[in-house]
């Protein structure tokens, strides 16, 4: 799609092939905002899943489908669906006959993304989520009016009218801030004003693979911001061809970074002194979300928005609002006994470490509950994920394992969530493997101890939030 028909979005009605998830929902809001009209259909509305988020979708104009092919009914619908999405869908099969135009969810976000005035990619295997909200939410709080792409809940701008805010839609001459992905090499078609890495590990690829999609990320970008305390980030600054502003608590040499010896953590929260390093500027910065990664993800924000014309004392008093993601180390509540309950999306190995290291930067017990995001995933990382799982927590700590998510397909189901127990086992970690997940909320429910935290871990299942839910009210 060229950067006329990105001008001429609203001219032909559009199809959303698994509206409800978490890349195809604020696409769909933000194409809604430029005035599409926009049907779609969702396998877990049909499976009865989150129900409230598709009586919300409908309550704002969008027509919802079985997903059956009954919504694809004209030759001028475009059809957008995931890469994963099989041509056997019906909506596919139908959109084949009638001769529909097809893109790629990511083809679409590219083109919107391209045609911005100004455009801020946000790139890395961990914490794009987290530092497209903070960035997100720095732009708006100073008055840049910005188009918010996020594959998560932002919490700043959720309210009962935005249940699931995971976009915001701004003016056509704001900024465009939108977490680009790597996993499907869909990275390669943006081209931004201003390229964010945060960091580069193993996930979905190899990491050869990485260094050349984060490299080629950086060259194409006029202003690359860039993690000096990341080893491999920090090698991939000599890929930048436009200018780059560096960011780092630890490197000395990063442009945005921390005075040292400021940082102080809490149980939901941490501070700092943050520095620019070329003109001395410091401004103490007090976040309410907890962990040294989530500061790393504060100054990539930071540095991002200095690169889009913010003054830093003005983002660093915009970040001291910032509320978080949901399901991201998202405090569900504690129990009259004291057991709290946090709901997180880790789900790779880095994801993991750092939500089990902010969990065990204060005293207390810590009991792990892990649900697989898909068998594939856990053939890929499953020796590292086993690994952190066994080695960041202490030998009192428990880990409560349930079967992989599996929505259906044709997939390798051979290496499970046994393995990945056994795993953690001969590393040293006390383990279990419960099948069925209502199983292990009695399992957990029956282990607690006041005092204990509890954290919920897993991605691709809106339903993690609800048995978050239901296991703080069965302690309750």
């Amino acid at each position: 799609m060229s950067m006329d028909d990105a001008a001429n979005l609203t001219a032909h009605p559009w199809f959303f092939c698994g509206i409800g998830g978490s890349g195809m929902l604020p696409l769909a809001l933000i194409l809604r905002g430029k005035g599409a009209e926009i049907a779609g259909s969702d396998r877990s509305r049909d499976q009865g899943r989150t129900p409230e988020k598709f009586a919300w979708l409908e309550s704002l104009g969008f027509v919802l489908h079985p997903q059956d092919g009954s919504g694809i009914t004209s030759d001028e619908q475009i059809l957008v669906a995931s890469a994963a999405v099989e041509d056997t869908v019906p909506e596919m099969v139908r959109a084949a006959e009638l001769g529909c135009r097809r893109m790629r969810r990511a083809d679409l976000l590219s083109t919107l993304f391209n045609a911005a005035p100004v455009s801020i990619a946000v790139g890395g295997t961990s914490g794009k989520s987290t530092v497209t909200g903070m960035l997100g939410w720095i732009l708006t709080a100073c008055g840049q009016d910005p188009t918010i792409m996020n594959g998560a809940v932002m919490k700043n701008f959720a309210g009962p009218d935005a249940p699931f805010a995971s976009a915001r839609v701004g003016s056509a001459e704001g900024p465009f801030v939108s977490e680009v992905d790597e996993s499907d090499g869909s990275i390669a078609a943006y081209v931004p004003t201003i390229a964010v890495l945060n960091n580069v590990s193993l996930d979905h690829k190899s990491l050869e693979e990485l260094r050349s999609l984060f490299g080629d990320f950086l060259a194409r970008a006029k202003t690359a911001v860039v993690n000096l305390d990341d080893a491999e980030s920090a090698a991939l600054a000599s890929r930048v061809s436009g200018s780059a502003l560096t960011f780092g608590i630890d490197a000395h040499l990063a442009e945005i970074g921390v005075a040292e010896g400021t940082v102080a953590e809490s149980p939901l929260g941490i501070a700092a002194t943050v520095e620019q390093r070329s003109t001395s500027e410091r401004h103490a910065l007090v976040l309410k979300v907890p962990g040294r990664h989530n500061l790393s993800n504060a100054l990539a924000a930071l540095a991002a928005a200095h690169a889009a014309g913010v003054p830093l004392a003005d983002a660093v008093q915009a970040l001291g609002t910032y509320a978080g993601l949901a399901r991201r180390f998202d405090v569900v509540g504690t129990s009259p006994a004291g057991v709290t309950v946090i709901d997180d999306f880790g789900h790779n190995p880095e994801k993991v470490a750092a939500t089990l290291a902010t969990l065990k930067a204060h005293p207390g017990r810590v009991i792990a509950f892990f649900q697989p995001h898909g068998y594939g995933p856990l053939r890929q990382m499953g020796a590292e994920l086993s690994e952190v799982l066994a080695t960041r927590l202490a030998p009192d700590d428990r880990t409560i394992l349930c079967d992989p998510v599996y929505f259906g397909g044709t997939v390798d189901r051979s290496v499970g969530s046994a393995r990945i127990v056994e795993l953690i086992r001969e590393h040293g970690g006390t383990a279990e493997h419960i099948p069925a997940r209502a199983d292990c909320a009695a399992r957990i429910a029956e282990l607690a101890l006041p005092g204990d935290r509890i954290v919920i871990m897993g991605a691709r299942d809106d339903t993690l939030s609800a048995f978050a839910r239901d296991l703080l009210s069965r302690l309750t």
